[in-house]
């Protein structure tokens, strides 16, 4: 495992709900990392959200870790969840609401 490989997993793994996206959740510097945004914030999740823009090697790291080509990407304890599309679909489903309090409750 590479060093960028091991700090996303690190991530990933310590924390309940991790969301990597272009730009910040308070600045989304894209529409699909800030549907998402809207989506977690309007459920109340706490997540932690990252920013691939600050580094190139996390950018092309976080695509090799989840072998998926796309940001955002959604992560809920230690399992990739999905992109945009798949969050959008969950969420308006009522199954990532489900899933969150499954996998986030105290």
């Amino acid at each position: 495992m590479t060093d960028i490989n091991t700090w996303i997993d690190t991530e990933v793994k310590s924390n309940d709900v991790v969301l990597f996206m272009k730009g910040t959740p308070d600045a989304p510097m894209c529409g699909f990392s800030g549907r998402v945004v809207q989506i977690l914030d309007h459920l109340g999740a706490d997540y932690k959200g990252i920013n691939i823009l600050e580094s190139g090697e996390l950018r092309q790291g976080i695509k090799d870790y989840s072998n998926w080509p796309t940001i955002p990407q959604l992560y809920v304890k230690g399992e990739f969840i999905g992109g945009c599309d798949i969050v959008t679909e969950m969420f308006q489903s009522g199954e990532l609401k489900t899933l969150l309090a499954e996998k986030t409750a105290a």
